[in-house]
């Protein structure tokens, strides 16, 4: 892996500095004046993929622009980020941030990217909660039943994921951390088999993304306990927080947003924001973007940052209990 980074490179080529200064002005009056690429390190068909698209569709009818979607895959996000933190900085390449990212800051031993200077915050997407599911032949129906029967079984109890690091896996260990419950983690690769083995009862919990969980949840094969974000699921009126079940201030979710290499010119981010904040607006995205149980997150660049920056933070300590490295 290339550990050169990036930020020195864009010194090196800015060394005229006052030249460089000169052009922006002139460069976001032109911008966009081709496609822009919009890379996300997931594959295609997942979560991340679909918003991803369907935001990104509209925000090119806004700019005038195709926003033709990249898919790079691997180390969980990795390979992506490494990819547009070594991009021109000049609003044609950007990353889809998530959750992912400042989870893989305390995951990793090392890294090809700074997850913190490398990238220029555009916004938030959305978000879209996790869903603590398990298997309905579990003598289990709430969360209190959920920790005594933990208490009762010898082995405890199983809960899957789609990955050691996965903001599914850490949602486990952040809620294992709160009740110090005998909790044996079993991951898989991806969320697909993780849910298989779990409709067919190999394994007994999983905090599941909603949009992965839902359809199994209203067919009544696997069991929602709760749910992990602040709020309800309008989809699931009837399943309470885990805030309501007595953990107040356990709010996970995973989320999604824009970035640009870090050194993109501010009135390039600024319209970037523009154009991502009014699609997010437009009924048409909200209504799909709700249907996969995903809350609109519109905002400013430096919320975003601050955002993603106490998220570092947060996960960091998780990451540490939990015990989870990859190098």
């Amino acid at each position: 892996m290339n550990h050169r980074h990036p930020s020195r490179r864009r010194l090196l080529a800015c060394a005229t500095g006052l030249a460089c200064l000169a052009a922006l002005p002139a460069h976001a009056e032109t911008w966009p004046a081709k496609p822009v690429r919009l890379v996300v390190g997931y594959a295609a068909g997942g979560a991340t993929d679909v918003v991803t698209r369907l935001v990104g569709q509209k925000m090119g009818e806004l700019l005038g622009q195709p926003v033709i979607v990249d898919n790079r895959t691997g180390a969980n996000s990795n390979v992506g980020a490494e990819v547009v933190a070594r991009a021109p900085a000049d609003g044609y390449t950007l990353y889809v941030y998530t959750i992912a990212n400042t989870i893989n800051a305390s995951l990793y031993g090392k890294l090809g990217y700074d997850p913190r200077k490398d990238f220029a915050p555009i916004g938030l997407i959305a978000k879209i909660p996790n869903i603590l599911v398990v298997y309905p032949g579990l003598p289990v129906k709430t969360v209190d039943e959920y920790q005594r029967f933990a208490k009762a079984e010898k082995n405890g109890i199983t809960f899957a994921s789609s990955g050691s690091g996965s903001s599914i896996h850490l949602s486990g260990e952040m809620f294992k951390m709160q009740t110090g419950l005998n909790m044996l983690h079993v991951p898989y690769r991806g969320s697909a088999p993780a849910v298989a083995d779990l409709l067919g009862g190999q394994v007994q919990s999983m905090f599941d993304n909603a949009p992965s969980a839902l359809p199994h949840v209203q067919s009544g094969k696997l069991r929602a306990i709760a749910v992990t974000s602040a709020q309800r699921l309008p989809m699931l009126p009837d399943v309470p927080t885990l805030a309501e079940s007595g953990f107040p201030g356990l709010d996970v979710q995973s989320w999604f947003g824009l970035a640009a290499p870090a050194g993109t010119p501010a009135p390039v981010v600024a319209r970037l924001n523009q154009a991502l904040n009014q699609a997010l607006e437009t009924p048409e995205v909200r209504k799909r973007l709700q249907d996969l149980a995903a809350t609109p997150a519109a905002g400013t660049p430096a919320q975003m940052r601050a955002f993603a920056d106490a998220e570092i933070a947060r996960w960091q300590a998780v990451v540490k209990a939990s015990g989870a490295s990859v190098e």
